[in-house]
């Protein structure tokens, strides 16, 4: 029996720590606030898997292929859309209640999907109805769980994970010594000035996984959802889902014009990067002011039944979306890349796993298919579970022909002093939406001269932006999520992978005590 520290509370680390237990190993869950804080709860759209007669895995597989921008790993998208259906079903059976039409499930359909295959609960809060099942199958577990808790560092001895150092609410800390650490801590949203995501996406478990010599990929594609709500002084953006459109809603210019229409034969459905970026040209056409998303035809009582989450934050902020259009504005939603692993979550530190959306698996290549990060999450989170015994490989391989991007060396004398207010602006301008070479080199100049600061949230921020912009610059080409100016065309050729190997850095964020690999 393994001692195993789960590192998350998400949908992923949740389905690890389920199937490591039911496995008969020693697990620990370890998250950063409270169980339900990470952003498995905010997902509204739904879960994509090919349950229907109409549908096939074969469909979903082609339509995830499609969306990646040539960069997918055909077996991991394999993997994700073939394991899906039953890992589903055995959500189903664990007490998730998914909406239904009549004795069926409910299904709809999001961007890019060929067919009608997203479920949904309560409309839109399919997340927060996964994350409660999945909370109350670990409490009727009774697998020990430590809240509150922030991940210090990745303990590694003799080139192995060998546990997890944390910093308690108290200031103290912890090392919980295990034969595996699974990390499924999510990703970096809180990196961007406009995102998503809660306000504990801030890195943690990547920037700890690079301090342990783990191999990094694809951090250059950051999805920029297309449709969050603007309303200025709100805090964080509010994600409208994609099934709003995917119902029939539509997008307008300040005049009211349809726009989508002359960007993508699929206009408002087509891939979340075209669709983002089309919006961003339009408003840099109108001075910068926000898009409208029109769902009016679909009257308010439809709205506030099928999305009764947006419907109340819309309301909350002055407007009633059944009547007149809403306005929004893309921010960064998902992270693409993240931790290299294989298709059982193995990284390339022995030991040491990761899933969901801190993970890399290449399942989305280089445009996450709407509606496939759930799934990923519960697919790669059980197969990591049911790996903990096998024997470790090398890593992942789909990395071995990858290109190596190098990040700028920091400043030996830095002086510009750390303001995370400066790095998310920063990296919103240089490494948004639209990036060039020009404003991403002189990003690099500015972070490596930035001080690095004391060992936390701000150090692991400073950390992946660097470490993004370093990605972004070595990327000459547009490719899905990732769009240049001064290279706005896809590259020819048989499109390569980017990674960041710990060996050929010198800009980790901080140093403990712990030993770590000596290529680090």
């Amino acid at each position: 029996m393994s001692r195993v520290v789960v590192v998350g509370s998400g949908i992923a680390g949740l389905a690890a720590a389920l199937r490591a237990d039911a496995l008969g190993h020693d697990v620990t869950v370890v998250t950063k606030a409270a169980l339900s804080d990470g952003s498995t709860r905010y997902a509204q759209g739904g879960i994509a898997a090919a349950l229907s007669p109409d549908d096939s895995i074969h469909a979903h597989v082609a339509d995830t292929l499609r969306a990646g921008a040539g960069l997918t790993v055909r077996e991991a998208v394999e993997v994700l859309c073939t394991d899906g259906p039953d890992r589903v079903r055995e959500l189903i059976a664990l007490g998730a209640v998914f909406d239904r039409d009549g004795d069926t499930l409910a299904r709809g359909l999001e961007a890019a999907h060929s067919a009608a295959r997203v479920l949904h609960a309560g409309g839109d809060a399919t997340g927060a109805e996964l994350e409660r099942a999945l909370v109350t199958a670990l409490r009727a577990a009774r697998i020990p769980t430590i809240e509150n808790a922030f991940l210090s560092d990745v303990l590694v001895r003799t080139g192995r994970a060998a546990g997890a150092v944390l910093r308690l609410a108290d200031g103290s800390t912890l090392t919980l010594d295990a034969d595996a650490v699974v990390l499924a801590t999510g990703g970096w949203g809180q990196l961007y000035a406009h995102t998503t995501n809660p306000a504990v996406a801030t890195g943690d478990g990547v920037a700890a996984a690079w301090r342990a010599g783990a191999v990094l990929a694809d951090l250059e594609f950051t999805q920029f959802h297309p449709t969050a709500l603007s309303a200025p002084g709100r805090g964080a953006a509010f994600l409208v889902s994609e099934a709003v459109r995917g119902e029939g809603a539509v997008l307008r210019n300040a005049a009211g014009d349809r726009f989508m229409l002359d960007v993508h034969p699929d206009a408002e459905l087509a891939p979340r990067d075209v669709v983002a970026r089309g919006i961003a040209v339009e408003m840099a056409a109108q001075n910068g002011r926000p898009v409208f998303l029109d769902a009016t035809v679909l009257g308010g009582a439809f709205l506030a039944r099928r999305f009764p989450t947006i419907d109340a934050a819309a309301r909350a902020a002055g407007y009633d979306w059944g009547q007149h259009p809403i306005p929004v504005t893309p921010a960064a939603h998902y992270a693409m890349g993240g931790v290299a692993t294989d298709t059982s979550g193995r990284t390339s530190v022995p030991g040491l796993f990761a899933v969901g959306e801190v993970a890399c698996t290449g399942a989305h290549g280089g445009n996450r298919l709407a509606s496939n990060s759930l799934l990923e999450g519960l697919v790669f989170g059980t197969r990591a579970a049911e790996a903990l015994d096998e024997p470790w490989t090398d890593g992942p391989e789909w990395t071995r022909d990858a290109a190596v991007a190098e990040p700028a060396d920091a400043a030996p004398t830095a002086s510009r002093p750390f303001d995370r207010a400066r790095l998310r602006a920063l990296m919103w301008d240089a490494a948004g939406v639209h990036r060039d070479g020009a404003r991403l080199a002189a990003a690099a100049s500015e972070l490596a001269a930035t001080v690095d600061p004391a060992p936390g949230e701000d150090a692991n921020l400073l950390t992946l932006g660097r470490l993004v912009i370093a990605a972004a610059l070595s990327r000459e080409e547009s490719r899905g999520a990732h769009f240049r100016s001064d290279f706005p065309l896809t590259a020819p050729g048989e499109p390569a992978h980017t990674v960041l190997l710990p060996a050929s850095a010198s800009l980790l964020a901080h140093r403990t005590a712990l030993e770590v690999p000596a290529a680090c």
